[in-house]
């Protein structure tokens, strides 16, 4: 497979062997570029997930865009946060979101993967734009809200967005598994693209509603996926993104068989492939 493109401009995607893998940026009418490859929650086998130290460790390693996860602390706040619970990735415990921002900042988010990472904290979605501005990184924002919360936690974010994302930027890709989620996002302001989040193609309904909120991209795991199952979700129209591969044949497969991009935690494995 050739190394993957340095470029981060928007480009289409070159028709490719199996042997080479895919070539560059693939761009669509919502405007967001698809790599080959998206770090997922930032470089997540090389640096503590969802982390600024995580984003750093991706664009050090050639990487073009990164995926991670936005949830709501309890007054509100958008902070990158995958799990319901701060167990596994911090040192405190309870639900994210029954935890103030203030609560929150006090949780050493970086020990648990590393001593080197001790200290690292959990960052404000505020802090991240900042941070994927300065090493020009894209993005794909997903969002994870508590139950009920969807529509709060759309606007909480499109909030930040509105008044912190560079104009002079690509705007990123807003995805969820949670449809309320993108409903809102869709009414509340459409244009930010959006991805809907699935687990497998034969999962009822999601075409409808890749419609009905308008979906830029769709997003579906890679467990169980087959040939048979990207033709169907490649009928949708629609780019197709698979979470998440880590092997590099694995990932050829994918992409011969019509994927659009990989989330991958290891991205240095897939870019340096032969």
């Amino acid at each position: 497979m050739a190394t993957a493109p340095k470029a981060k401009t928007p480009a289409r995607t070159k028709k490719t062997s199996e042997k080479d893998g895919p070539s560059g940026p693939s761009f669509f009418s919502s405007g967001f570029a698809f790599p080959p490859f998206i770090g997922h929650r930032g470089a997540a086998r090389h640096a503590p997930e969802n982390t600024l130290a995580g984003l750093r460790a991706a664009a050090s390693m050639g990487v073009a865009c990164v995926e991670f996860d936005v949830r709501l602390t309890r007054d509100g706040v958008p902070v990158l946060f995958h799990d319901d619970t701060v167990e596994r990735t911090t040192d405190g415990r309870g639900r994210l979101g029954a935890l103030t921002l203030s609560q929150v900042r006090r949780l050493d988010a970086g020990a648990w993967f590393a001593p080197r990472f001790a200290d690292e904290r959990v960052p404000t979605l505020v802090e991240t734009i900042r941070v994927l501005a300065a090493l020009n990184l894209a993005a794909n924002i997903e969002l994870k809200p508590e139950e009920a919360q969807g529509a709060a936690t759309a606007r909480a974010v499109l909030a930040v967005l509105r008044e912190r994302w560079p104009r002079d930027r690509p705007r990123p890709l807003l995805s969820s598994f949670d449809w309320s989620v993108l409903a809102t996002l869709a009414a509340e302001d459409a244009g930010w693209p959006r991805g809907l989040l699935i687990r497998t193609p034969r999962q009822p309904q999601w075409r409808a509603w890749a419609v009905r909120v308008g979906a830029a991209a769709i997003h579906c795991g890679a467990r169980g996926l087959d040939r048979a199952g990207v033709e169907i979700l490649k009928g949708a129209g629609l780019p197709v993104a698979i979470y998440t591969v880590n092997d590099v044949r694995r990932a050829r497969s994918l992409w011969n068989w019509g994927a659009t991009a990989i989330f991958t935690d290891d991205p240095p494995r897939l870019l340096a492939a032969p």
